[in-house]
């Protein structure tokens, strides 16, 4: 096979353009000598005459058309590669894998990636759903690059393998049945609800939240049903069966759900994002990162009634 140079195939493309080798020289800013030599060079490697002498010109020979026709598509594809290389370097492009528990898809995840399909359409996330443990347990082994979850699930902020990006304090609302004699009251407060049936997980983090802010408040809940997923959650509180606290990234408007803001010891969970050591600086991870933040911003509107 032909040893094919890019840079004096450059030359030669550039000498077919301006005509001349001192004009060539000019324009690639070499000297006149610098540009015959590479050209014989270029000669000897394809095996083929490149020029042929014209009085003090030079002209390029059917051999030197022939190459520089093929070379031409070999151009085009370095400029396609240049532009997506550059896209690249500055976060236009790329693939992030993103492992983020349920409730963060559809409130943080889910937007963010509509902006970037309008802003940065070249930078494309994979999102895979997974609890606080197994998202860590895929970052540590390369398998996502962003990992969502809940501060109080994630590793200490000491944890060498990973830098975590705090995104938005969740404010955790009570849910009521629409006919509850509390649904309309001014400023309402946890402990007002005190003596309520409460509905919670058995078990697991979202029981240790509810009943931490609870107790928070002075009281510590009666457990009237216990459910793990929300809609389980709303239906028995839209059932009239109980109250809960709801995570506003969590809360879906059922018709017998009143949602309330509390007035005053209004719990929160903190939703944190980590990556690697080192990989928050990798341009389409970055890109991610801060369109994440830009949808924690806005995800957060006030209760309905």
């Amino acid at each position: 096979m032909a040893d094919w140079d890019i840079r004096k195939l450059q030359i030669l493309r550039t000498l077919r353009e301006r005509g001349t080798v001192t004009a060539t020289a000019e324009a690639l800013r070499m000297t006149p000598s610098a540009v015959s030599q590479q050209l014989t060079n270029l000669s000897r490697q394809l095996g083929v005459p490149l020029l042929q002498a014209q009085g003090r010109r030079v002209r390029l020979t059917d051999a030197a058309r022939l190459v520089l026709r093929h070379a031409e598509a070999v151009f085009e594809q370095l400029e396609r590669a240049d532009a997506e290389l550059a896209a690249y370097v500055h976060g236009e492009a790329g693939e992030v894998r993103v492992g983020a528990f349920a409730t963060a898809v559809p409130a943080l995840v889910v937007p963010a990636v509509t902006a970037l399909r309008v802003s940065h359409p070249g930078v494309s996330v994979r999102v895979r759903e997974a609890e606080a443990q197994e998202a860590y347990e895929l970052l540590a082994a390369g398998e996502v690059d962003l990992a969502l979850s809940l501060a109080a699930q994630a590793p200490t902020a000491a944890d060498p393998r990973f830098t975590r990006v705090p995104l938005l304090a969740d404010p955790l609302d009570v849910a009521l049945p629409r006919d509850h004699p509390l649904a309309g009251a001014d400023r309402l407060r946890l402990a007002d609800l005190a003596a309520e049936q409460w509905i919670f997980g058995g078990s697991g983090p979202w029981s240790d939240i509810t009943r931490a802010a609870c107790e928070a408040a002075g009281f510590r809940p009666h457990q009237g049903h216990a459910a793990a997923g929300w809609t389980a959650i709303l239906a028995m509180v839209e059932a009239g069966m109980g109250v809960a606290l709801v995570p506003r990234m969590a809360a879906v408007r059922r018709e017998g759900v009143v949602m309330r803001e509390l007035a005053a010891d209004r719990p929160v969970r903190h939703v944190v994002a980590a990556v690697r050591t080192g990989a928050a600086e990798a341009p389409a991870v970055a890109r991610v990162l801060t369109t994440l933040r830009t949808t924690a911003d806005t995800a957060l509107a006030s209760p309905g009634r």
